[in-house]
């Protein structure tokens, strides 16, 4: 009964992550956003220890961290700086100013290697609600923008033109994504977030001819790999996050040999 429980919380945790990052994902690679979702499960790392400085829960302080860092990237393109540099800086600034202060408050309640690389074997019930609200909430933000921000994403123009404001999409994307990077942060962990954002999204796109069909076969592929990440993990003796990956990585390179869509 211990095995199955402990289990059942992974995989549920897995799925929920899955859903939420598949169709965010997909925006993530339509607008060759991929340096920003590494920004900000970077930044995670320096809220987690915004948090233990302030003596606050982990997840809040991470949501924080990373909606601050979603609102300075997006301030700093509508300032006109190089994105591409000003996203370098942040990300890799930002992981390493969080590891140094995460080493001033270490001690045996610290597990860092949580952090970085994830520990969905020990995530508990309240982890799990927490994983699924939050992929539940950008799931319908997603549904309630999807057009809009579809339409800002494919033609900045034509969204004006239709009387959308695409700073305000791209600002709402940015904010979706600091959420799904604080759930999974406890699953796969700050540095390997951007795989599962990118790589069930970058699996669907040769198989998809429309928008809608990619971010479900997005979702699809992020489910599978959960699955089948955490039985390699259980059957192989080898880090459950990483396995996930590995998973997905899997995926990706058999739908190189599918014919396109």
């Amino acid at each position: 009964m211990i095995f199955d429980a402990f289990l059942l919380r992974a995989l549920l945790a897995g799925i929920g992550v899955a859903l939420a990052a598949g169709p965010l994902g997909c925006f993530v690679i339509w607008r060759r956003m991929a340096y920003f979702g590494d920004a900000t499960a970077h930044a995670a790392i320096l809220g987690v220890a915004f948090a233990l400085a302030l003596s606050l829960p982990v997840l809040l302080g991470s949501l924080i961290v990373t909606l601050a860092m979603a609102v300075a990237v997006v301030a700093l393109a509508r300032g006109g700086q190089s994105l591409d540099s000003a996203l370098g800086v942040l990300s890799h600034g930002a992981l390493a100013v969080g590891l140094v202060a995460v080493s001033f408050l270490a001690g045996p309640r610290i597990d860092l290697q949580a952090f970085l690389f994830g520990d969905i074997l020990a995530v508990g019930w309240s982890d799990v609600w927490v994983i699924w609200g939050g992929a539940l909430a950008v799931l319908a933000l997603l549904a309630w923008r999807w057009r809009a921000l579809l339409t800002a994403t494919l033609n900045a123009d034509l969204a004006v033109a239709s009387g959308l404001r695409p700073g305000r999409e791209r600002l709402i994307l940015a904010l979706a994504l600091a959420v799904v990077v604080t759930v999974a942060i406890k699953v796969v962990g700050a540095l390997l977030i951007g795989s599962m954002l990118l790589i069930p999204s970058a699996t669907a796109r040769p198989l998809s001819r429309t928008p809608e069909r990619m971010a479900v076969l997005a979702v699809a592929v992020g489910c599978i790999s959960a699955v089948a990440g955490l039985w390699g993990s259980f059957t192989f003796d080898t880090p459950a996050g990483p396995s996930i990956v590995t998973a997905a990585a899997i995926l990706f390179a058999l739908s190189l040999a599918a014919p396109a869509e």
